[in-house]
């Protein structure tokens, strides 16, 4: 059975091997912990994201992010990531979501049931009237995920898809 389960410190173990594996930047996703030691990920990089959601001294521009995980089974096979609202810098760039999943799990169509999961948590979650979304043109999986959910097209440049849902 699929599920988006938010990131904790029960699913540890494979929270950190997914993160860890997970590289510095694939399609656009951006992953500062590739690598990082189980160790350094329980002590520093769990609790750090964890914070993330309800941010205690951060900078002005910071934007409070939830991390779910997507799980088919005892198989974690995905990574959701919402963020709360939007500055200017997010609605002309990464927008309300990013996401990846495994490269085994590719294929089978996890991107587009996890992103339908996380959109009916970031309904909730945002106060914009739409779900902003960028893709890379090149990443037409995803591109296709996202079109499956209900967007459209609000805008493009050289590289990226500016894909934006309704609530």
């Amino acid at each position: 059975m699929l599920a988006l389960r938010k990131m904790n410190d029960v699913d540890i173990v494979e929270q950190w091997r997914y993160v860890t594996a997970l590289p510095a930047d694939e399609n656009g996703l951006t992953n500062p912990y590739e690598g990082v030691s189980f160790e350094e990920y329980r002590d520093r990089v769990l609790p750090e994201l964890l914070m993330h959601e309800h941010p205690v001294n951060m900078p002005d521009w910071f934007v409070p992010e939830t991390y779910y995980y997507l799980w088919d089974g005892e198989a974690l096979v995905g990574e959701y990531r919402i963020r709360h609202h939007l500055t200017d810098v997010l609605r002309t760039g990464a927008g309300h979501i990013g996401y990846s999943i495994k490269r085994e799990f590719r294929g089978r169509g996890y991107g587009t049931k996890g992103l339908a999961l996380c959109l009916e948590l970031a309904k909730a979650i945002v106060p914009e009237d739409e779900i902003y979304l960028r893709v890379l043109k090149n990443n037409m999986p995803s591109c296709r995920a996202i079109l499956k959910n209900g967007a459209y097209i609000a805008e493009e440049d050289e590289t990226h898809f500016f894909m934006r849902i309704k609530k």
